[in-house]
C-alpha cells in the first residue's frame, strides 16, 4: 500500500491495541462473565472492554461515534462518524471458534470513506479507503472473476436460504464474509437483518476491491439487507435472490 491516511492509521492502531485484550480473553473463555442480550446474541466482558479501548483511541479525533454497545455518541464533529463493531462474530467467540473480528468504518458527510476489518486470530487486517484500493496485510485484493455459479461459494446465514440453490457457507461473521468476498475467497454474500456496524467497513473494502453491493441507507442503523459479489455475477445473483 502506497500510503495510509491519518484517519486510517488511527483505525489500524485502535484495532491493534484492542486486539491484545481480545486475544487474551479468547484464551481465557472460562473466566468470562457472559450476559444475554437477545436470542443468539450475547455480549461479553471482552465486547465491552474492546469497545471502550476503540472509543478511547478513536476519540483522538473529535468525531461522533456509532457503536453496537454504546449506541450513538455525539461529539464536536457531527459530520464524521466512527462506526464500531468491537466483536463481529460474538457467538463464535463465546464458543471458542476462532472466526471473529473487529470492524471500524468512517462515515464522512453521509458516505463511507474508510474501513478496517481485523481478524486478530489469523492476524489478517483488511482495509479500504475511497479511491485508494483494498488490501489485506498490505497486499492488494480483488473480487473473484468466476462466472459459473456451480463453482462459486457464497457466505450467508441460515435465515431465508432454504430454497436457494447456491453453494453456501454460514461463518457467523458478516464482516469477515464481506472481507472474504473482497479478497476473492468467497464469490458473494447475502444476508438480511444486518446492522450498520456489521457491514459499514465491508462496504468500502468491497467497493475498492471492485465488487458491487446492493444499496444501503447508511442513515439507518438496523435491518439492512445486503447482496454483494463481483460485477460479473451481481445481476444474475440478484435474479436468483429476488425472493430473498
Amino acid at each position: 500500500m502506497k500510503s495510509i491516511s491519518p484517519n486510517l492509521n488511527i483505525m489500524i492502531k485502535a484495532c491493534e491495541k484492542a486486539s491484545k485484550v481480545l486475544i487474551r480473553d479468547f484464551g481465557e473463555l472460562e473466566n468470562l462473565q457472559v450476559s444475554k442480550k437477545g436470542p443468539k446474541d450475547f455480549v461479553t466482558n471482552a465486547d465491552k472492554k474492546v469497545e471502550q479501548i476503540l472509543i478511547n483511541e478513536l476519540s483522538k479525533k473529535k468525531y461522533s461515534i456509532i457503536s453496537e454497545e454504546a449506541g450513538i455518541i455525539h461529539k464536536e464533529n457531527k459530520s464524521n462518524f466512527w462506526v464500531i463493531d468491537p466483536i463481529d462474530g460474538t457467538t463464535n467467540f463465546l464458543h471458542g471458534v476462532p472466526h471473529f473480528c473487529i470492524s471500524i468504518a468512517l462515515i464522512s458527510d453521509n458516505e463511507i470513506v474508510s474501513g478496517v476489518i481485523f481478524d486478530p486470530i489469523k492476524n489478517e487486517i483488511f482495509l479500504g479507503e475511497k479511491n485508494t484500493g483494498a488490501y489485506c496485510n498490505n497486499q492488494r485484493i480483488r473480487v473473484s472473476k468466476k462466472n459459473d455459479f456451480e463453482e462459486c461459494l457464497f457466505g450467508s446465514n441460515s435465515k431465508g436460504i432454504k430454497d436457494i440453490e447456491l453453494n453456501t457457507r454460514v461463518s457467523g461473521s458478516a464482516a469477515l464474509d464481506m472481507a472474504y468476498v473482497a479478497s476473492g475467497r468467497l464469490d458473494g454474500f447475502f444476508q438480511k437483518n444486518l446492522n450498520i456496524w456489521d457491514i459499514a467497513a465491508g462496504i468500502v473494502i468491497l467497493n475498492e476491491a471492485g465488487g458491487k453491493i446492493s444499496p444501503v441507507d447508511i442513515k439507518t442503523t438496523k435491518n439492512h439487507k445486503v447482496i454483494a459479489s463481483s460485477e460479473i455475477i451481481y445481476s444474475e445473483l440478484n435474479k436468483l435472490l429476488r425472493n430473498f
